[in-house]
């Protein structure tokens, strides 16, 4: 496949996919800690027990670089649909079979899951924090589902209006911070999932469009990215962290937050400014096939990552703690980190194996759906994996509409015609 791969197809962009991923997967391991204390089985973080480690997130926090990385590939994908004739129904109809099909067993397993730790009578609320913590990443989907189906709309103003539609986003996201943090008006902060993702989506049609290129200017935007990311959290209202703290009095993820557009503009400046390097080594073929490996199973990995992480963890609350008696944070605890995370590569592994044919199974030909089905189908989808990502699998009875956040998007997924078939292949 490697040898066979067009030279003109940016390789830089799968590799950034797949690395940034990564990332995220090594974060999350990292960040997570569980121990025995005297008063028992202790969850917590590793960015509220050592504060100084929230620097860290100025490298960890990459999903503004997969925004970007999908307003590159979402352009390239909707522009060839038009050019074959395609319907908007046929197109987001393939993109959802690609993106919520292999979310489908991830719900299902937990759902399960969480049943049966209902029946044998563990505590709902030990339920949901359990599954809240597997479903983490869940909360990217919800936006990025509803993100790719604006593409034809958002690349619309992109060709029409170019640079002044990312200023205009941008001026939306600040002045949705702007009505939270001077006028108090807190519910206005949820508007930043659309307004300040879609700004960063918008950088990508504009990589595409090599409306950055060379060194110097991306180098630059970096400039102004890490300038403002160090305004607003050391003179601004924003906390240091560029993920959910413990303790933070403001969240810049929860909803979304300027800072995360600051460091968008820096993460995408920068790498921008390298491209040209890294793009010469993707040619050669033992980089590039490794690249496409990754590419075959990361969705797989960032699903399922957090999945063997919340299970030994669960060993781990169930017998006592045993095997969590380490100290987060302590030089021994810090030395032990290597095997760790080799730990749970070997426990992630096994569901790799299982389930990353979801991922890889070839596109069934999408159904002549309406629009109006798939609209309904992206937002049921939204709104379920939002809910499940903030609060895990809840069973609090008929009148909590949190009890039905699982079967949301697994009916989104059924009326975008994304259920997984397994089939041969």
């Amino acid at each position: 496949m490697a040898q066979q791969t067009p030279l003109e197809r940016n390789r830089y962009i799968d590799f950034l996919r797949a690395a940034s991923i990564l990332v995220v997967v090594m974060g999350h391991w990292l960040m997570a800690t569980a121990h025995q204390t005297d008063e028992g089985f202790a969850l917590g973080h590793l960015l509220g027990i050592q504060p100084t480690t929230q620097w860290l997130t100025w490298i960890f926090q990459v999903m503004p670089l997969f925004f970007m990385v999908g307003g590159f590939s979402n352009s390239i994908s909707w522009r060839s649909a038009t050019r074959k004739g395609l319907s908007y129904s046929h197109w987001l109809s393939n993109r959802m079979q690609r993106l919520v099909g292999p979310m489908v067993p991830l719900m299902l397993f937990w759902g399960v899951t969480a049943g049966i730790a209902f029946i044998f009578g563990e505590a709902v609320t030990v339920i949901q924090i359990g599954t809240q913590m597997a479903l983490i990443p869940l909360w990217f989907l919800a936006v990025y589902v509803l993100v790719v189906a604006l593409t034809p709309a958002t690349l619309g103003l992109w060709d029409r209006y170019g640079l002044g539609s990312i200023v205009a986003m941008a001026a939306l996201a600040v002045a949705v911070d702007v009505l939270v943090f001077q006028f108090g008006i807190r519910a206005a902060g949820w508007s930043n999932y659309a307004f300040l993702w879609l700004t960063v989506h918008q950088l990508g049609y504009a990589w595409r469009d090599e409306r950055l290129t060379g060194t110097a200017a991306p180098l630059g935007v970096a400039g102004v990215g890490l300038v403002a990311l160090l305004w607003m959290t050391q003179m601004g209202p924003y906390s240091l962290s560029l993920v959910g703290a413990p303790n933070d009095s403001v969240s810049n993820t929860t909803p979304p937050k300027l800072p995360l557009l600051a460091l968008a503009i820096f993460h995408s400046g920068l790498l921008l400014a390298v491209q040209r390097p890294v793009r010469r080594w993707l040619e050669g073929d033992r980089p590039w096939a490794a690249t496409i490996i990754m590419n075959r199973v990361i969705m797989t990995v960032f699903l399922w990552h957090l999945t063997p992480l919340t299970l030994l963890i669960a060993v781990g609350y169930w017998s006592g703690g045993m095997g969590f008696s380490l100290i987060p944070g302590s030089s021994l605890w810090w030395s032990l980190r290597p095997l760790w995370m080799l730990g749970l590569i070997a426990a992630l592994t096994p569901f790799v194996v299982i389930f990353n044919r979801f991922e890889t199974a070839p596109p069934r030909k999408p159904a002549s759906y309406s629009v109006l089905r798939l609209i309904v189908g992206v937002g049921f989808v939204t709104m379920g994996l939002a809910y499940l990502a903030l609060d895990g699998v809840h069973l609090l009875g008929i009148t909590d509409i949190r009890s039905y956040a699982l079967a949301f998007p697994l009916l989104g997924a059924w009326l975008v015609g994304a259920w997984p078939q397994l089939r041969r292949h």
